[in-house]
Order: structure tokens, then C-alpha cells, then sequence
């Protein structure tokens, strides 16, 4: 039963429906945290003003601390925290900060005003770090360094692309552990971390490997990983993909849109073989790929 528009329901997942864009993958998150890491370390938090949803209310918690790195993991920002005053050389907490589908993280020189500001920490030094996001589906939260139980998403992510020591191997053997579709596989994040809409298309037509293929054998495995490599490391060189919202916390966009050649070109035609591309909903996630070159 499809629910009635005009209810409040209805209006919510109507709402959302039309909403749902592409979330920031590794290299947009990967991107943010390079150009955020040389801006914010050393500065020590004083206050926090943040949105009252539990999404976000952990972000009070960062306050007292001085930012002693910024890492990534997956889709996730990592500020590592020294409580004050400190001897210790590693963090004892992290602030976890999702960009979810419109988040941002930006440092401001005055206190913004904007009312999508989720959270906003005051430095030491009289800047501002900001969280925005329109939608509120991002999420902020501090905790032990490392100890990402209460995140079961990032406490289950599989290894990061460019891990020396991730091989085909042990990717085929992430992979057929599922008989998911192998896009659907990719991304749970469970085989491999960060890679989502964009990148999964991407990856994919360079491997030359059907999305919606339940079958990977070891050859294809490590081709697709080889591939899903290579499309990061080119969106990362171009700052990442900006369709919509993501912007960098200079406030640019990325570059890496112009270079796409598969992801939201259906009804074009093949960039290898000139077949038209075809798109349509695998598992719930609109999915594009050469019916000729991605011959299942």
C-alpha cells in the first residue's frame, strides 16, 4: 500500500524520497579531513552549541579537549581529543563526525548564523569549527579512542581500500562470503570500506563486472579491486564528487563530477563500446552500468 501524500506520513516519506541524493564517500570524507587536519590540530575546544537531537548532542562532550589529529575511517571523520591538560602521547577520545547525505564540516571566524548549524565548537584561538547539515541525517559522537560498539556501522567496517594488506584474495573471499548482488555487497561496507553509489557504478564498468552478478570469482575480485582503487584515487586527486551538497571546507566544490563515466549517464552511451547505459533500482539503489561490457 503506497501511503497517502496528504497524511503526515505520507509527507515524511515523501520528503525523504525526495531528498535522497548521493552520501559523501571516501574520497569527499577522505578530501575534508586533509584540508581540516592543518586547520584545527593543536586548538584546544572551549564551548559547544549544538542541536538538541541525540544525532548530535555528544558533540558538547569534545569540549575541554585539544584536537590532536583528524583521521578517517571509511566514511567517517575521526578528531582524535587530548583531554587538558595531557602528558599522554595518543588521544584518549575521539569526536566521530557522518556527514550522512548533507553535512559539512567548515571553520568559521564568527559564530554562524544558520539554522542548519548542528553544532558549533568555539577554539582557543577565537575560530569556530562548524557542523551543517540540512537534512540532520549526519550524525556526531565522542568516545573512546577506538571503541566504536555504539556505532555499529563503523564498528563493523570492513578494511580500508588502500590497505597494503588487503589482496584479491582476501577481497574474493570478503566478497562470496554473500550472495548478495556484488553492488549491494560493496555497499554494506562490510568487504570493503567507503565506497558507495558513485564509486560502486565506477568501479564496476572499469571491471567490466555486471552490479547485479551474485558470482565473483578470484580473477574478477581482484580486477574489481585494482578498479575500485583507481576511482578513488583519481576522486581524491579531484577533490571528490560534488552532485548536490558536498562542498570542501574551503567552501569549494570538488572536480571530479566532470570525470564520471558511468554514474548517472543512463541513456548515454557507452564510453568503450557505445551501447546505450541502462539504469534501473538493484536492491533499492538506483544503479546504471553497459549492458554490453557488464554482460552478466
Amino acid at each position: 500500500m503506497q501511503p497517502n501524500p496528504t497524511s503526515r506520513v505520507g509527507r515524511v516519506l515523501h520528503q525523504v524520497k525526495r531528498y535522497v541524493g548521493p552520501v559523501p564517500e571516501l574520497p569527499e570524507v577522505e578530501t575534508v579531513r586533509r584540508q581540516l587536519e592543518p586547520l584545527v590540530v593543536g586548538a584546544r575546544i572551549t564551548t559547544c552549541e549544538t542541536h538538541p537531537s541525540p544525532r548530535f548532542s555528544d558533540a558538547v562532550l569534545a569540549a575541554g579537549n585539544r584536537i590532536h589529529r583528524v583521521n578517517r575511517r571509511g566514511k567517517y571523520l575521526l578528531v582524535g581529543l587530548h583531554a587538558v591538560p595531557t602528558t599522554d602521547v595518543l588521544p584518549t577520545r575521539e569526536l566521530v563526525i557522518h556527514l550522512g547525505m548533507t553535512g559539512g564540516v567548515n571553520i568559521a571566524t564568527s559564530p554562524p548564523d544558520d539554522p542548519y548549524v548542528r553544532a558549533c565548537w568555539s577554539l582557543d584561538d577565537g575560530r569556530y569549527m562548524v557542523f551543517r547539515d540540512v537534512r540532520r541525517f549526519g550524525r556526531l559522537a565522542v568516545v573512546a579512542t577506538g571503541d566504536y560498539s555504539s556505532l555499529p556501522t563503523l564498528h563493523r567496517l570492513g578494511p580500508e581500500p588502500f590497505d597494503p594488506s588487503l589482496d584479491g584474495s582476501a577481497f574474493h573471499s570478503a566478497l562470496t562470503a554473500s550472495r548478495r548482488h556484488v553492488k549491494t555487497s560493496l555497499l554494506s561496507q562490510r568487504p570493503i570500506a567507503g565506497v558507495g553509489n558513485i564509486y560502486a557504478d565506477e568501479a564496476l564498468w572499469r571491471a567490466r563486472i555486471s552490479p547485479s552478478a551474485r558470482r565473483v570469482g578470484r580473477e574478477r575480485a581482484t580486477r574489481l579491486l585494482a578498479n575500485i582503487r583507481k576511482v578513488l584515487g583519481e576522486a581524491i586527486a579531484n577533490d571528490g564528487t560534488t552532485l548536490r551538497d558536498y562542498r570542501t571546507p574551503d567552501g569549494e566544490t570538488g572536480r571530479n563530477q566532470s570525470h564520471l563515466d558511468c554514474y548517472g549517464r543512463g541513456g548515454q552511451p557507452c564510453r568503450l563500446c557505445g551501447t546505450k547505459l541502462a539504469t534501473r533500482q538493484l536492491d533499492q539503489r538506483t544503479t546504471t552500468w553497459c549492458p554490453s561490457c557488464q554482460a552478466r
